[in-house]
């Protein structure tokens, strides 16, 4: 059995609630339209799944990055056989956990041109994956609340004893994971008045492409949107005297302590440097702020000095520490599902 289907059982046996359910092998079929049977696959794998658990656990984070991550994927460049195989993975993730697509499919498709490449007429189709988990309340479950990750990265980079491959392991399979855990979990736990938008962007190392392309669609659909999350790089954690996390445009909403509030402690704190750096505006959560006019924010545990392979080759999925991610996305849990829940929209925009 070829890798992708190994990680795709995993994930399948982690996730589900029973066993009789069918799979798709990511590898083998890119348009996700192959069903792979249970009495088709070895009897060692054929169990009985566990219960839903109540909270994201490392080992199932971890099987997701050890796919997402891997050289099989050859650093998922949109416009790649690699990126296409990490599309239809997510695409059988969200299908597996009952998390429906918001669009006809799952894919959100656009066209462009790489202004990085040396080709300008080149044209470059790419894909975001977007899945729905209806609210609960009749009438809550018409405003959305967006949590997304961009899961495209670079492809190849300067080599490094003889490693081409920049997996992409922290930016940003690791923001891709999470955002893909807290949809399985409220899909699964149906706590959320609100409804949410599971959003997975591709061409965010391009510009934004991919995330500015589903955003001005929202927009023209008149889409109820009330907040917006990227989890950008939460792969490893900063230091014990530091927030867990922190928010790029911290001053620019009453975000995060909306949701420190709902954490019972302070899970995402201000970073200094981040308007330093212009933060803000180089990750996927500007796009749905410029479009949308809403509190739109990017979340990272990452602050450019806890990790040193940002857009290297040695950006691996065994340097990840994964007992922090499942700390960071069960303690965001309790966070989200207060803000999604307040009878009214606490989070605002506050004047610059």
């Amino acid at each position: 059995m070829n890798k992708a289907l190994s990680l795709l059982v995993i994930l399948f046996l982690l996730a589900c609630s029973s066993s009789q359910k069918t799979v798709e092998n990511p590898v083998e079929n890119n348009t996700a339209n192959q069903n792979v049977e249970n009495n088709n696959l070895p009897e060692e794998v054929i169990v009985t799944a566990s219960p839903v658990q109540p909270t994201v656990s490392a080992e199932a984070v971890k099987a997701s990055m050890e796919f997402l991550a891997s050289d099989e994927l050859e650093g998922r460049a949109t416009g790649t056989e690699g990126i296409e195989k990490a599309a239809v993975f997510i695409e059988n993730y969200l299908k597996v956990n009952g998390i429906k697509p918001y669009f006809e499919t799952y894919r959100d498709k656009f066209e462009f041109n790489n202004r990085r490449s040396s080709d300008l007429d080149k044209m470059i189709t790419g894909y975001n994956i977007v899945g729905v988990v209806e609210g609960t309340d009749p009438e809550l479950k018409n405003e959305y609340v967006i949590l997304g990750g961009h899961y495209d990265h670079i492809g190849f980079d300067k080599e490094v004893n003889g490693d081409k491959i920049a997996n992409g392991a922290n930016d940003d399979a690791s923001g891709t994971i999470a955002a893909m855990e807290f949809a399985k979990h409220f899909a699964k736990a149906k706590t959320n008045k609100r409804s949410i938008l599971v959003t997975l962007y591709s061409a965010e190392e391009m510009g934004l492409v991919g995330s500015g392309h589903l955003a001005e669609r929202l927009k023209e659909q008149g889409m109820d949107a009330y907040t917006m999350i990227n989890f950008e790089m939460i792969g490893v954690p900063r230091a014990e005297d530091k927030s867990m996390a922190y928010m790029s445009g911290y001053e620019r909403s009453n975000f995060a302590e909306t949701l420190n509030k709902y954490a019972g402690s302070e899970v995402v704190g201000f970073f200094p440097d981040a308007k330093k750096m212009n933060l803000f505006m180089r990750s996927d959560n500007y796009p749905f702020y410029k479009e949308l006019n809403i509190p739109a924010h990017a979340i990272s545990t990452f602050d450019f000095t806890n990790f040193d392979y940002y857009h290297h080759v040695d950006d691996e999925a065994d340097k990840m520490n994964y007992e922090h991610m499942a700390s960071f996305i069960n303690k965001m849990i309790p966070a989200l599902e207060g803000m999604m829940n307040a009878p009214n929209k606490e989070v605002t925009l506050k004047d610059e």
